[in-house]
Order: structure tokens, then C-alpha cells, then sequence
């Protein structure tokens, strides 16, 4: 069993003595790339040894039980740690998603429901960004539209992970299980009758791309410019700063009028506009793929409802994967882990079962 092993402990090794060549970091790119493939294998080869260790010990154990009968014990709880060496490993052993240490762009959208809508989106908003917060990572808003109740009808936020040293912590690791339709049942703050309503926000997570990840050729652009309409200074209503891209051969559209130059607007909605590609790329991709590569890769549905916040009761459901608490009030405060991590034990799990 595991094999294959073997040749990633090559490859380890070969990458630790590559990297304490200084020359190599002459490269700051290469040495990018040969350190995250370092990290990546560094805890796949810990758990290899210890798996083979623990097997050792079980030997050794067994050959003492005919001189010391209380070895049989020992025995037995080694091969119980065993299994679970062997589920870890296994798990390990599949292969992850590349765009999991990558930043994400964030965006919530108000749906059906006016004012109450927009209302939720900015409590999606702030639950983020305390996540976020809590988490060690960086935001920005990049772009918005504000209700006149202070909601949000639409929102882009990118959230930064760079930097956070825990395996499978990064931004898109964790956040891309939030894409979907997300809805809120309580009393709405216009609501002068204590009724309960319903209404919806929807939320997509993309993983920002960096200029190597997507190719735009210099005649895919169509850029237009015009006034901006919301926030932004003195330059509001009086200089063409708003600007929207126009990406030809896929027809996606991005626009942004936040910032006060329209350099400023620009960069912003090419990051938007590159994310959008690469997850593009991905959805294609993720098609042609087999069952378990497409289990790995992309595990939610963007389109589907995937959570309810139920206020009355406390309550926050996720539909996917049977989560539910009575703690939403805890959750909409930042303390998320607890939902993300129920999404990344049910993906594990299908994952470990495909690659069976």
C-alpha cells in the first residue's frame, strides 16, 4: 500500500536541496512555485512515515505478546491508530484543488425582496468580513451598490489569505463552499405587523486570478468610460471615471466606479474580470473531468439554495450537508468555522470515497 509514496519522498527531498541553493531564489518565481510544492508534499511525507512507523510497532508489539501478555493490548490500540494513519494518508494521497491557497473575490447580490434583501446581503457582508477578521485575513470592497436602509444590492469584496500558515486555510479553501443561494427568514425591520418574511441574496466566490493564470490577448478588451453614478468624491457626477470592460470573446461584462480615477476603476475591474475568467476556465474544465475530479474541484452548486438563516429560532441550516445550530447569531458575528468545516468534512469524505 502506498506505494507511489516512495517517489513523492524523492521529490521532497530533491526540492529541500534544491531550495537551500541560494541560487534558486535568484528566481523568485520558481522558487514560488518549488516552495508550495515543498509545502504540499511536507505534510503527505510526515504522515507516510508515521503510518510506517506505527506499522513497525505493531510488529514489534505482537513478537513480545508470548513473552509479556499485556503487549496484546498495545497491539491493539496500534492498529486502531493505524487505520486512522491510513485514512489520513489516503486522504492526503488525493489530489487537492489547485486554487486552494489563492485570494477569492466575494460577491453578494440582493435578490427577490427589495429593501429586505439588500438588508441581508449587507449582514452576509459584515458576517465575511468578521470571518475574515477572525481569520487572519485581509479585505477590501471593491465595488458596490448601497440600499437607501444602508443593505447592500450588490457587493464585491476580495478577501487576501496570503500569508496564513495553516495547510488548507486559504481563502478559497474555506470560502468557496459559501457560492449559492443563501436565505433569511425573520421579521423585516419595514414590517409593521411582526409577520415572518422570506427573501434570498445569492453569493459567488471566485478565486482571484494572478496574470499567469488566465491569457487575454490585446484585442479582447472592449473598454468603455462614463460618469459615475455613486460613491466617489468631488469626481462624482462630473469626470467619466466609471469604467466597464468588455471581454469579447466570452462576452463577460465588468464594471466598477467606486474609485475616484478611472485608472483606479480600471484595475479594479480587471481583477473582477480575470477572477471570472479563470473560474470560467475552471467550469470548463471541471466538465470534461471525471466524477472524482469534479467531486474535488467544484462540490457546490452555485445555483442552489445552500443555507437558511432562520432568526426566530437562532437557527442556521445548511442544506447540503445536514448542518444545523442554534447559534446564528454567533455565526452571523464571524464565528463561521464551524459551517465551513461540515462542507470540508463531507468533501473530503466523497472525495476519499471516489479515489477508492
Amino acid at each position: 500500500m502506498f506505494e507511489a509514496v516512495e517517489e513523492l519522498i524523492g521529490e521532497h527531498a530533491d526540492l529541500e536541496r534544491q531550495l537551500a541553493d541560494p541560487a534558486v531564489h535568484a528566481d523568485q518565481a520558481r522558487a514560488r512555485r518549488m516552495n508550495k510544492r515543498y509545502a504540499e508534499l511536507t505534510p503527505v511525507i510526515a504522515a507516510y512515515r508515521a503510518w510506517k512507523q506505527c506499522g513497525e510497532d505493531i510488529e514489534t508489539a505482537r513478537g513480545l505478546v508470548a513473552e509479556e501478555p499485556e503487549f496484546a493490548a498495545e497491539a491493539k490500540n496500534l492498529e486502531a491508530e493505524r487505520e486512522t494513519l491510513t485514512d489520513r494518508l489516503r486522504l492526503l494521497l488525493v489530489p487537492r484543488d489547485p486554487s486552494d491557497d489563492k485570494d477569492v473575490i466575494l460577491e453578494i447580490k440582493a435578490g427577490e425582496g427589495g429593501d429586505e434583501s439588500a438588508l441581508f446581503a449587507g449582514d452576509l457582508l459584515r458576517m465575511y468580513l468578521r470571518y475574515a477578521e477572525r481569520t487572519g485575513w485581509r479585505t477590501e470592497i471593491i465595488d458596490g451598490n448601497e440600499s437607501a436602509l444602508g443593505g447592500w444590492k450588490d457587493v464585491r469584496v476580495a478577501v487576501k489569505s496570503r500569508g496564513v500558515p495553516e495547510p488548507g486555510r486559504g481563502a478559497w479553501a474555506r470560502l468557496k463552499y459559501e457560492g449559492g443561494v443563501h436565505r433569511v427568514q425573520r421579521v423585516p425591520a419595514t414590517e409593521s405587523q411582526g409577520r415572518i418574511h422570506t427573501s434570498a441574496a445569492g453569493v459567488l466566490v471566485l478565486p482571484e486570478a494572478e496574470d499567469i493564470d488566465v491569457e487575454i490577448g490585446p484585442g479582447d478588451l472592449r473598454i468603455d468610460v462614463y460618469r459615475s453614478s455613486g460613491p466617489g468624491g468631488q469626481s462624482v457626477n462630473t469626470t467619466d471615471s466609471a469604467v466597464r470592460i468588455t471581454h469579447v470573446p466570452s462576452g463577460i461584462v465588468v464594471s466598477c466606479q467606486n474609485e475616484k480615477s478611472q485608472l483606479q476603476n480600471k484595475e479594479q475591474a480587471m481583477r473582477i474580470l480575470r477572477a471570472r475568467l479563470l473560474a470560467a476556465a475552471q467550469e470548463e474544465a471541471d466538465k470534461e473531468a471525471s466524477d472524482a475530479r469534479r467531486s474535488q474541484v467544484r462540490t457546490v452548486d452555485r445555483s442552489e439554495r445552500v443555507r437558511t438563516y432562520n432568526y426566530p429560532e437562532n437557527r442556521i441550516s445548511d442544506h447540503r450537508v445536514g448542518f444545523k445550530a442554534y447559534n446564528l447569531d454567533q455565526v452571523l458575528d464571524g464565528e463561521l468555522d464551524p459551517v465551513i468545516q461540515a462542507c470540508v468534512d463531507a468533501d473530503s469524505a466523497a472525495r476519499l470515497a471516489a479515489a477508492q
